[in-house]
C-alpha cells in the first residue's frame, strides 16, 4: 500500500472535524449520525475499543504485512470501503472519488444501490474490481435487470442487504428535512451558503440523484412523489424465497450483510452463499441492538474456515 500521511490530518477525528467545516450541517448529521439516540452507534465505537492486544515483544521479528486474500483476490488491507447511500450529498462526485481512492490503494469497495454514481460508471474507474450492495427491490423484473448490469460490469462481489428490513428513525434527518420526501429548509439554504466550496461544487456538477435507480424511475418525479416511489421499489425484508432466487440468478461471489446472529449465519450457509457481513448498517437502523464486534464473538469460533466472515 502506498503510505502516505497527511500531516494535517494525521488522524479519522482530524479529518472527521474538517469535513463537518466543509459540508453543510444537514449533510454532515446524515453522514455521522445514527437512528433513534444514537445508543447502537455509540455502543458500536466504545465496544470495539474495549478489545485489548496482548503483545509479545521476545519474539522473532517479521516485517508486518497487511495484505489480505478474499475471494481469489489479494487486497493491500484487510479493510475496504462500505456501502453509503446518497454520497454526493455529502461531497459532489463523491463515489467516484472514494472508488479511485480505493482502486489506487487496492482495496475493497462496495458501491450502494440508493447511492449517487451508477454501476457502469464506478465499474469503470475500478475496471471492474468493485463490489456491489443491492436493496432488495419490490418489483422482479428490476431486481434481475441489476443483477445483470452488475454482471455486464464485471462485480465480482455482490452483496444482499439484510440490516434495512424497514426503514430507520433518525430525528436528526427529520429535524434537517431529509426525510421522504425531502425537503429544502430556509435553515439548510443558510446552511448551504455558508459551505461555499460544498455549494459551488454541488452548482457545477448539479443536484445529486439516484443514478442506479434511474432507468426505473418515471420522468420529471417530484419530490413527494419520489418519496412514494422509494417506498413502493424496495421491499426491504429478506427470505429465504428471495435469497435463492438471486442465488439461482447470480453466478459470482453472494455474500449477506446484517447477519448479527448464529441462525442467520446458519441460514446463510444453508442457502450457498459465500459469506456475511456482520452489521447492524452503523447503527442507523435498531438502537437497542447487540454492538457488531459482539455478534463477531459469538459467531467467529462456530463458523471461522465454513464461510467467508467480515464485520
Amino acid at each position: 500500500m502506498k503510505s502516505k500521511i497527511n500531516y494535517k490530518f494525521p488522524s479519522v477525528e482530524d479529518l472527521r472535524k474538517k469535513a463537518k467545516s466543509k459540508i453543510p450541517k444537514f449533510a454532515f448529521e446524515y453522514l455521522d449520525g445514527g437512528c433513534n439516540d444514537d445508543v447502537n452507534l455509540r455502543k458500536n465505537t466504545d465496544r470495539i475499543r474495549d478489545i485489548e492486544l496482548k503483545p509479545k515483544y521476545l519474539v522473532d521479528y517479521k516485517k508486518p504485512d497487511l495484505k489480505s486474500k478474499i475471494f481469489g483476490h489479494t487486497y493491500d488491507a484487510p479493510f475496504g470501503i462500505s456501502p453509503v447511500g446518497l454520497q454526493g450529498l455529502m461531497w459532489p462526485k463523491s463515489p467516484e472519488i472514494l472508488a479511485k481512492a480505493a482502486f489506487d490503494h487496492n482495496i475493497p469497495f462496495i458501491l450502494s444501490t440508493v447511492t449517487t454514481a451508477s454501476i457502469e460508471k464506478i465499474s469503470e474507474i475500478t475496471e471492474g474490481r468493485s463490489w456491489f450492495q443491492l436493496y432488495h427491490p419490490a418489483e422482479e423484473k428490476v431486481t434481475k435487470d441489476i443483477l445483470r448490469r452488475a454482471s455486464e460490469a464485471q462485480c465480482p462481489v455482490l452483496i444482499i442487504l439484510a440490516d434495512v428490513p424497514s426503514f430507520g428513525y433518525r430525528p436528526r434527518d427529520i429535524r434537517n428535512g431529509l426525510s421522504m420526501p425531502p425537503k429544502m429548509t430556509f435553515n439548510n439554504i443558510i446552511n448551504a451558503i455558508k459551505r461555499p466550496d460544498w455549494l459551488m461544487q454541488t452548482i457545477i456538477n448539479g443536484q445529486p440523484s439516484f443514478e442506479i435507480l434511474k432507468p426505473y424511475m418515471p420522468k420529471n418525479l417530484n419530490l413527494s412523489q419520489l418519496g412514494k416511489f422509494m417506498d413502493a421499489t424496495f421491499s426491504g425484508r429478506l427470505n429465504d424465497e428471495k435469497i435463492k432466487k438471486i442465488r439461482d440468478l447470480r453466478k459470482g461471489k453472494l455474500v449477506l450483510k446484517g447477519a448479527e446472529s448464529l441462525h442467520d449465519v446458519e441460514k446463510a450457509q444453508k442457502l450457498g452463499l459465500d459469506g456475511v457481513i456482520i452489521s447492524n448498517h452503523g447503527g442507523r437502523q435498531v438502537d437497542v441492538g447487540q454492538a457488531t464486534v459482539d455478534s463477531l464473538k459469538t459467531i467467529l469460533p462456530i463458523y471461522k474456515g465454513k464461510i467467508k466472515i467480515m464485520m
